[in-house]
């Protein structure tokens, strides 16, 4: 390490081939810390050997960064990755599941991992997986009982009518949130979750009258007809089909 010095091993971990790599990895394995593995990781050429050799030396897995390198990296073995992904922090498993490169089975265990801990997770902590959840924690998330963190999931790419349709109908749901649906200017206007919130009864009955207007008239029938709802809710049904003065 003294010949090389500090800055020429970081140098090297970031830009030597596979076998010059494992054998630097070798040999300076006693000596290597975050820093310098930080170069490493970001080496393309970086071997399952060179894996395999951080991953018999203890005093490196002692790092928290550099099991999260290991449990995001290809070349780490499928069962060994996954051993690291219980003792990551929140943040670190947010990453993985959105993380393309990372395995498949590493990205659901991330997500079942940050799913089982999301009740002891805050407001704000909530609010941020929010933004960028998978499936596994929008169905977890459509359903919390903070307006806050809803609204946030509704600005996440990767959400989905169909994952929003159960939010949308359940009559467990908030009012405030049916409401904040409805307003929503992506997903207030998809016919389906227009329909799911009409028929909710919880819906507020303001929403509900402002979205009859927008619906089909085979649907407004059976709003009429749905003894469950409000009068206020059927009589403007009625009116909108005709079959009452307003």
């Amino acid at each position: 390490m003294n010949s090389i010095g500090v800055e020429g091993l970081g140098k090297l971990l970031r830009e030597a081939g596979s076998a010059e790599l494992t054998e630097i990895v070798g040999r300076h394995a006693d000596e290597l810390d975050p820093v310098a593995l930080r170069q490493l990781f970001r080496n393309p050429h970086l071997s399952r050997q060179a894996i395999e050799i951080l991953l018999t030396n203890r005093r490196l897995l002692a790092f928290h960064e550099i099991r999260k390198e290991l449990a995001r990296h290809p070349q780490t073995p499928e069962i060994r990755a996954l051993r690291f992904v219980s003792g990551l922090f929140w943040r670190d498993l947010l990453e993985l599941t959105s993380d393309t490169r990372v395995r498949p089975r590493v990205r659901r265990a991330a997500e079942r991992s940050l799913v089982d801990r999301m009740q002891g997770l805050g407001a704000g902590e909530k609010i941020t997986i929010a933004r960028r959840a998978g499936p596994l924690l929008v169905a977890q998330l459509r359903h919390d009982n903070q307006p806050r963190v809803v609204s946030a999931l509704l600005e996440n790419p990767r959400l989905t009518e169909g994952a929003l349709m159960p939010l949308a109908s359940n009559e467990t749901t908030k009012p405030e949130v049916l409401a904040l649906l409805a307003r929503h200017p992506k997903w207030g206007i998809r016919y389906p979750i227009r329909i799911s919130l009409a028929r909710n009864r919880r819906t507020p009955v303001q929403t509900t009258l402002s979205l009859l207007a927008h619906l089909k008239k085979q649907d407004l029938k059976g709003i009429e007809q749905d003894r469950r709802l409000g009068m206020a809710v059927r009589r403007r049904a009625a009116v909108l089909l005709g079959h009452t003065p307003p």
